[in-house]
């Protein structure tokens, strides 16, 4: 199992940035709505790339880490030019409503766009990803805990899959990731 995962973190390497295309299948369409009741599409519709996660408002596991680093990374590639939108897909469309996800997210970045929809259209979603999620237990005090992917995914502006970026790096290490794949997009 670890030399999967040594290959995998290898291609996201900003030297091997120049690599193309992914030796995997990943990503696709999908129609889902965004925290202001928007129907939005894999593609940005002001144009930009995107740096997306698939995770929950209220978890307090990996997204705990991967919400606040892709907000670092979204604010340091601006600094050099560059505008990268931040996504999540959500893993818990009970709790991650329309109501409620854009204050959860905003809380990380003002340009964080949270997506949800019904469960077939979310299912389309996890499907071009390859993403399961699995309800492992609950906790008495917030609720459902999913197990759930913990990449995020490097799309262009119009929503094709550039690369994956691991969440155990530091958010310099994904913002140079980001700013490789990036350059001349935004």
């Amino acid at each position: 199992m670890i030399k999967p995962v040594l290959a995998l973190l290898a291609l996201c390497s900003p030297a091997l940035a120049d690599q193309s295309p992914l030796p995997f299948d990943l990503g696709g369409a999908f129609e889902l709505v965004d925290q202001t009741g928007t129907a939005r599409t894999q593609a940005d519709p002001q144009g930009h790339p995107q740096l997306l996660f698939f995770g929950y408002a209220n978890c307090r596991e990996i997204c705990s880490a991967a919400l606040p680093m892709m907000a670092q990374v979204a604010d340091a590639v601006a600094e050099q030019g560059i505008t990268v939108t931040p996504v999540m897909i959500t893993v818990d469309p009970a709790r991650d409503t329309v109501d409620n996800l854009g204050p959860a997210l905003a809380q990380h970045h003002e340009d964080f766009i949270g997506l949800t929809g019904t469960a077939a259209q979310l299912q389309v979603a996890y499907d071009a990803y390859q993403i399961e999620t699995e309800e492992v237990f609950t906790d008495p005090e917030y609720g459902p805990v999913y197990a759930h992917g913990s990449f995020l995914y490097l799309l262009d502006a119009q929503g094709k899959l550039l690369t994956l970026v691991p969440p155990v790096i530091t958010p310099e290490a994904a913002a140079g990731i980001v700013a490789k794949y990036t350059q001349g997009q935004s």
